[in-house]
């Protein structure tokens, strides 16, 4: 039986997802797996649990549901020490980063990432900040950058896998690096803000946008900060994301157009139905000669359109290549399990090449 210590920094909405799935599918993982995940350490805003013979996520559940932090668990809570300094000092084979985005200077996940990945500590991000913002430099600590005589073989470093940051369970990035493999990918188009759709399709059916807003809200999906989603900073996460580790193309925010859907109005959802089209947060990556133009915006595309398809609780999103033509393919979520369930995900991937 192969046991993953695990370090979860962020208890909000998708981390405490994430220890709920830990426990559901704690049978099927050893089952299937020979595998079994101890948490080692937990972080939420006001302090952090550790204990090097394991966590139970049930007493970590119970303490947020109650509205504690895991600081005031009984023997192994420490009030005010942060995700940083347990990165820095605690013993962990796997760092989950679950803090909220914060797109001004990345903290504190992205020193979180940092200090792990200098430990030689894999890492499962399903906060997109770090990867946004220093995408390169995180690379290059892990197995995903480039193999050169410094650095030796990538395989020796450690992993740095993110899932759960471009489109929650929808296998974005593995359609992209994985199954179009051989491929050149000449354009892609994605809906990859739950958020959004979920609003966009309610006022399509004439709610308002601060009712639709509010119902996003109440069910986890949106942004801590919802203004990441509504202006379309989030997609743009997103697709910088996508840009750097599917189309291997270096990129920041700075190199995306962003519009969000603000200016939109019930009426110009419901006058693009009638012309047989539907608006979507669009994500878009067109190649132009040797490079790829990337834009965020509201875009109305034609209702046959796979992604014109889809419904209040689906992203997706369309590759387009010379070899393998066009895939697409979309996901259902309703809250944030599915993000957390692409955060084991990542967590079984490492598992199985690490051992």
């Amino acid at each position: 039986m192969k046991t993953i210590r695990l370090l979860l920094c962020g208890l909000g909405n998708v981390g405490r997802s994430f220890l709920t799935i830990m426990q559901s599918q704690a049978v099927l993982l050893r089952e299937r797996y020979d595998l079994e995940l101890r948490l080692v350490g937990a972080v939420d805003s006001a302090g952090a649990a550790v204990d090097p013979q394991g966590i139970d996520p049930a007493a970590v559940l119970a303490a947020k549901s109650a509205g504690s932090s895991v600081a005031h668990l009984a023997r192994i809570g420490h009030n005010g020490t942060d995700g940083i300094t347990l990165a820095r000092q605690i013993t962990a084979d796997i760092l989950l980063e679950a803090t909220p985005v914060n797109l001004r200077d990345g903290l504190p996940g992205l020193e979180i990432v940092r200090s792990s990945l200098r430990r030689g500590i894999h890492c499962v991000l399903a906060n997109k900040a770090p990867l946004a913002l220093a995408y390169t430099e995180l690379a290059a600590l892990s197995d995903i950058g480039p193999a050169n005589e410094e650095r030796g073989d990538p395989h020796d470093w450690p992993a740095l896998r993110f899932s759960a940051c471009v489109g929650g369970a929808l296998p974005t990035i593995n359609i992209g690096v994985r199954d179009l493999a051989g491929a050149h990918i000449t354009r892609v188009e994605a809906v990859l803000n739950g958020t959004t759709q979920g609003i966009l399709r309610a006022m399509e059916a004439g709610e308002s946008y601060a009712a639709a807003l509010a119902d996003m809200q109440q069910r986890g999906i949106a942004e801590t900060d919802p203004t990441l989603d509504v202006e379309g900073w989030d997609a743009a996460n997103k697709l910088v994301i996508l840009a750097n580790a599917v189309l291997r193309q270096p990129t920041t925010l700075a190199d995306l157009t962003v519009r969000g859907i603000l200016d939109l109005t019930a009426a110009d959802l419901q006058a693009a139905a009638a012309r047989g089209e539907r608006i979507v947060l669009l994500g878009l990556a067109e190649q132009h000669g040797a490079h790829y133009r990337l834009s965020v915006a509201p875009t109305a595309l034609p209702a046959k359109h796979p992604l014109a398809r889809m419904d209040a609780d689906e992203m997706g999103v369309v590759y387009y290549s010379d070899i393998a033509e066009r895939q697409a393919a979309t996901s259902a979520e309703s809250g944030p399990l599915p993000t957390a369930a692409a955060m084991l995900r990542d967590v079984i991937d490492i598992a199985a090449r690490r051992h």
